[in-house]
């Protein structure tokens, strides 16, 4: 008796460590998306917002004090400090909390730190605060667009990109 309850035991071991090293069905992943880096995605913010020599673009008068804390936060970004960077456009949104261009910087800087929503959000202010056309409108939306994709929104990164295109209005031929 003892020996058929140690073979019964023995045996649903058996059958225990048997399906344990049975496979499973293969789960569907989602694809995985490509790495991109920060510095890339910066990059594609730049491309997007070119420079047309005969497109309208508006420029705001500047604060000096926050004229020197961006001249602070491009001298950090070049160091790669972005935390620096990053309090440097912080300083300066207390100054002038709706300017448009230091909230895009501070997006981009935001984007640069891997802090996608906060870009994103970012952005969509400075576009709402700003200008809809030019350049900078692009910045903007190149930014929420580079955000998404980076949180793998790929259908909402194509509505965004739409949007860049929306932001090109040519100036005023005056000959």
């Amino acid at each position: 008796m003892i020996t058929n309850i140690l073979i019964r035991t023995a045996a649903l071991g058996l059958a225990a460590l048997a399906a344990g090293c049975m496979t499973s069905a293969p789960q569907t992943q989602t694809p995985a998306l490509p790495a991109v880096a920060p510095e890339q995605r910066l990059a594609a913010i730049e491309a997007a917002a070119g420079q047309d020599d005969k497109e309208l673009a508006v420029q705001p008068l500047r604060d000096p004090q926050v004229e020197d804390l961006r001249e602070a936060a491009g001298a950090a970004l070049a160091r790669r400090d972005y935390a620096a960077a990053a309090e440097a456009l912080n300083q300066a949104l207390l100054v002038v909390a709706d300017d448009p261009a230091v909230l895009q910087e501070r997006a981009e800087v935001a984007l640069l730190q891997s802090e996608f929503e906060r870009a994103e959000t970012l952005a969509r202010r400075a576009y709402d605060l700003g200008s809809r056309v030019g350049p900078l409108c692009r910045r903007h939306w190149a930014t929420v667009e580079q955000s998404r994709l980076a949180r793998g929104e790929t259908e909402n990164a194509v509505s965004a990109q739409a949007q860049i295109a929306a932001c090109t209005v040519p100036g005023i031929n005056r000959m």
